[in-house]
């Protein structure tokens, strides 16, 4: 799994709190902040008079993950918010302790914690947290939307459960993201990127039944191509798509289809093939970095510790058979 290289330097995080303004100014204060982090919204509480609350916006690629803290309060996507806005993103929402509800085009999705919504900004629609904001916004173009979605603009809020299908492990994201959105930065922004736009499809517009034997067929022939290039670092699922003559949603879907991803298979592969590098005694003499290097991992100590958490034992332990 590709790392973000130790030399990068990470993107600047954005934050605002209530804690900078005396207790009566709180919640305009608070309404300034999301439609400067978000867009325009109006915004209410019944605990305005103490409101509380905190936003964390980190860049990632094209995408923005936010993290809102905040007391109970029902955000309105108005029509003149609507006019007022240059741009018309999408909202991925998922709280990670408490159940709130979502109303857009005349539909409510009653949410548990973990239950992920994409809600569309181009339409009026309003999110009411009776118990408070413990969650993660992650802010999506609707270019990026189309590339993963082939209703990308379906009515109403569009739930992905918990409890159902992709829905557990994109649910699991967001949950994490609500609680640590820099956790954001263990991955590439790519892979992030491509790693959200699968589950999001998966999740949301589960395929039919596949052929068995021709999803098969091209899951076999994406390992192969991606197995004769596992000492690249940097291998794309774009690039594996477009040598594969496929679009990226439907090397995903394929990946999906046999219960793994894209960037699962590659770290598998590329620990796989380092593991039996290190056993083969004409390679006793090259150092552990240089295989890990052969195997496509840049960073010698994320090569280190990924292959101590899969194999459960240190490089240069498994190259002296222990």
């Amino acid at each position: 799994m590709p790392a973000v290289p130790a030399s990068a330097t990470p993107p600047p995080l954005r934050q605002w709190t209530t804690d900078v303004v005396a207790p009566a100014a709180r919640l305009d204060y608070w309404v300034g902040a999301i439609c400067e982090a978000f867009l325009e919204m109006d915004c209410s509480s019944r605990e305005a008079p103490m409101f509380d609350g905190a936003l964390v916006s980190l860049p990632v690629e094209t995408l923005s993950v936010n993290q809102v803290r905040a007391s109970t309060q029902d955000v309105y996507r108005t029509p003149s918010g609507i006019a007022r806005s240059q741009q018309l993103p999408f909202y991925l929402i998922g709280q990670a302790e408490s159940a709130w509800h979502v109303r857009q085009d005349g539909q409510v999705a009653y949410l548990r914690p973990g239950d992920v919504v994409l809600v569309d900004s181009a339409r009026p629609y309003e999110l009411h947290f009776p118990d408070g904001v413990n969650c993660v916004s992650l802010q999506l173009p609707r270019v990026w939307v189309g590339q993963w979605l082939a209703q990308a603009e379906a009515r109403g809020p569009r739930v992905a459960w918990r409890d159902q299908g992709w829905g557990q492990s994109l649910g699991a994201l967001a949950v994490q993201l609500a609680r640590d959105p820099t956790s954001a930065q263990a991955l590439s922004p790519s892979l992030l990127s491509n790693h959200l736009g699968a589950l999001l499809g998966a999740a949301l517009e589960p395929s039919q039944p596949p052929t068995p034997s021709a999803v098969r067929s091209l899951h076999v022939r994406l390992c192969a191509l991606l197995r004769a290039r596992i000492d690249q670092p940097g291998v794309s699922a774009e690039a594996l798509a477009k040598e594969a003559g496929v679009s990226v949603r439907t090397l995903h879907r394929a990946f999906a289809a046999q219960g793994h991803t894209f960037a699962g298979t590659l770290r598998k592969m590329r620990l796989e093939r380092a593991g039996e590098l290190l056993r083969r005694p004409q390679l006793a003499h090259v150092a552990v970095a240089e295989i890990g290097r052969r195997c496509g991992f840049a960073d010698a100590s994320h090569f280190a510790r990924a292959f101590q958490r899969a194999m459960g034992a240190s490089p240069a332990q498994w190259q002296r058979g222990g």
